[in-house]
Formats: structure tokens, C-alpha cells, sequence
């Protein structure tokens, strides 16, 4: 392989380096992760009950008991189904709206590192415009225009993490551009096309990555925490945020009905901050 063509390897793969990504932390993240999008996607399938089917002679059951081996709320709610719809609905919405916060906010830190000027000190002033917002402020206001809906809730957070994209996209497009193979590169008579889907794309996959992780993360915790405050889905929604605080009355009869939402909950957030890592 030639000097020229290690250049548009990513930092990672150079030199017969191990890829960044396997790391024992960042395996684990990813272990965890699966094995939640099984619970989520598959239990359904495997458990068949409707999460918002009430059984009041069944209420407050423990855990283990042969007909609902999670135990049931106190409307006698399958926990086991609610838990799954809950994280389902938990990830999806995490996803989507990283994926809504990512596209524009590379595309812009792209354009802004780019084209400079006067379009990157506009991109640079909106970016700070929207940070001077707190992120739960800007999604409560959005919120107000349609109390428990998943819309207003979804482009809040989305419009609010795009800056995060947008400022590192900004600044390692600026760094790679300035790099000598770049400028070979356009010498050479290669086009701007193939400058960024061969230098510049690869070199932002990593970061990127790294904040869709954390964004995912911020999403689950926000949407979590709006609904525990009556602001986000509201019940009877399977919301892992709302379970908690429907359940949190009869936490001295069902400790364990309280802590399930929690725990996951925790273990979602934990297992993209381990998928996000740290490059070494």
C-alpha cells in the first residue's frame, strides 16, 4: 500500500493499527446494548401481552409469579410488557432524534468549515443563539404548543443537540482540510466530491459516532425526566420516566416495580456512554 493511498484510511487503521473501536469498555457498551435491543424488540414477540391491559384482581404482583414473572403495577399492568414497550419506545425516540440532530449539524459544520466567511460566522452565531437557550427551556416551550406529544418533545431536543455536531463537525472539517494530503489531493485535479467522501467523511466518522452516542444518551435521560415531571408522555404511555412516578407511591409494597424502569433506564444510558469510549 502506498504513502497516498494511507492517507484516506482513517487514523485508526493506519499502519495495521487496532481499529479504535474494539476496546474492552467500548465491547461491553456494546454487549449490553444488544442484548437491551433484544429485550425491546424481541420481548414483545416472546411475551404477547398488551401493556395497557388492566387486571384488577392482579395488582402489585410480585415478581417470579408464573403468570407475570416481572410482577404487575398497581392497575395490574404486565410490568414485562410494559417494560419493553417502554424500552422501545425509550431507543427509538433516542435515535430518531440523534439522527435529526446529526444531519444537519455535520452538514452545516461541514458547510461552515468550508465555504468560511461570512456563512460560517452566521452558522457560528446561530450555533451560540441556541446554546444561550437552556435545552429543557427550549423543549418546555415547544412542549406548551401540545401537552404529551411525542413531536414537540422529538424537534426540542433535536433542535437543541445539533449544535454539538455542528461545532465538532466545524472544527475537525477546518483541521482535515488544512492537512497537507488535502491539498495534494486538490493538486492532483481530484474534485471537492473526493476530497470529502474520502478524507474528510472518514476522519469525522469517529467523533461523530462518539457524539451520537452521547446524544442518544441525553435523549433517554431528557425524555425520561419530562415525563417524571407530567411535561413529556403522559400515561398510560409505556414511558420508563413515567412508570417510575406512577409506581413511586406503593415503592414500600413494590420496591422492585419501582427500581425495573430505573434500571433500565440506567442501563441504556450506560451502555452508550461505554459504546461512545474514548479513542486511544
Amino acid at each position: 500500500m502506498n504513502t497516498a493511498s494511507l492517507t484516506h484510511l482513517p487514523v485508526e487503521l493506519r499502519d495495521g493499527a487496532k481499529p479504535a473501536f474494539w476496546q474492552p469498555v467500548r465491547i461491553v457498551g456494546a454487549v449490553i446494548l444488544l442484548a437491551l435491543l433484544a429485550f425491546a424488540f424481541v420481548g414483545p414477540l416472546v411475551i404477547g401481552a398488551d401493556p395497557l391491559f388492566q387486571d384488577y384482581l392482579a395488582v402489585l404482583v410480585a415478581p417470579g409469579d408464573p403468570a407475570h414473572w416481572l410482577g404487575t403495577d398497581h392497575f395490574g399492568r404486565s410490568m414485562a410488557a410494559r417494560l419493553v414497550h417502554g424500552a422501545q419506545l425509550s431507543f427509538v425516540m433516542a435515535f430518531v432524534t440523534a439522527l435529526s440532530a446529526a444531519v444537519p449539524g455535520i452538514a452545516l459544520g461541514i458547510l461552515a468549515a468550508s465555504r468560511g466567511g461570512w456563512v460560517e460566522r452566521g452558522l457560528v452565531a446561530l450555533s451560540d443563539i441556541v446554546l444561550a437557550l437552556p435545552g429543557l427551556l427550549l423543549v418546555l416551550l415547544l412542549m406548551a404548543f401540545a401537552p404529551g406529544k411525542f413531536g414537540p418533545l422529538y424537534l426540542g431536543l433535536a433542535l437543541y443537540l445539533w449544535v454539538e455536531f455542528f461545532r465538532v463537525a466545524r472544527i475537525e472539517t477546518a483541521r482535515v482540510l488544512a492537512l497537507p494530503c488535502c491539498e495534494a489531493t486538490r493538486l492532483l485535479g481530484f474534485g471537492p466530491f473526493y476530497v470529502f467522501g474520502r478524507i474528510v467523511l472518514p476522519a469525522l466518522a469517529g467523533p461523530m459516532m462518539t457524539l451520537f452516542a452521547f446524544a442518544m444518551g441525553s435523549a433517554i435521560i431528557a425524555v425520561s425526566t419530562l415525563s417524571a415531571i407530567h411535561v413529556g408522555l403522559r400515561p398510560p404511555t409505556p414511558e420508563l420516566g413515567a412508570m417510575i412516578v406512577e409506581l413511586m407511591p406503593y415503592y414500600s409494597e413494590a420496591p422492585l416495580q419501582v427500581l425495573m424502569p430505573a434500571g433500565v433506564i440506567f442501563l441504556l444510558v450506560l451502555s452508550l456512554q461505554l459504546l461512545a469510549g474514548r479513542k486511544s
